[in-house]
């Protein structure tokens, strides 16, 4: 019984510890390459500004798993996102002189140059040309609202 109250009291402190440092007020660090801020949670909702990798926010409201933050740097620019793009902890940017933008948000995710090149060379027989290909592919969200709405696919949240 100690036991089972002790884990209970634990995964309490561990998420209210978790949620309180996405609260109101509080500051967070953009952990992805790019990220827009929207006027609301809604996918296609109006782009409000542009982050990146490193910038600091502060976090104005908290709903549900999205946050609307303001940036330290450029206090006009506000808006939401998901809070699962943000680290509690300060990121820290390379330089174009030491790794790409694309590499440093990579290498936050545990891939790097290194790994990827690992792998090519343990799997010599894949060829990653069409992986290559998709990810140039750029689509913007007025094609994307087309093609969910001919489609009568879900445009999710709103």
């Amino acid at each position: 019984m100690k036991k089972y109250v002790f884990f209970i009291s634990l995964a309490l402190i561990i998420s209210g510890v978790a949620s309180a440092q996405v609260a109101r007020g509080g500051t967070l660090y953009v952990s992805i390459r790019d990220m827009e801020l929207k006027a609301s949670t809604g996918w296609f909702a109006r782009t409000t500004g542009t982050l990146s990798y490193g910038d600091q926010v502060t976090v104005i409201e908290v709903s549900g798993r999205f946050v609307n933050v303001r940036s330290m740097y450029n206090q006009s620019i506000t808006g939401w996102t998901a809070s699962a793009n943000f680290s509690t902890r300060q990121v820290v940017s390379g330089t174009t002189s030491t790794a790409t933008a694309r590499e440093v948000a990579l290498a936050g995710k545990g891939f790097n140059a290194e790994v990827e090149s690992s792998y090519r060379s343990q799997h010599s027989s894949l060829n990653y040309d069409a992986v290559d290909r998709a990810e140039a592919i750029k689509v913007n969200d007025d094609e994307l609202r087309r093609f969910l709405e001919e489609g009568r696919l879900s445009m999710g949240d709103n």
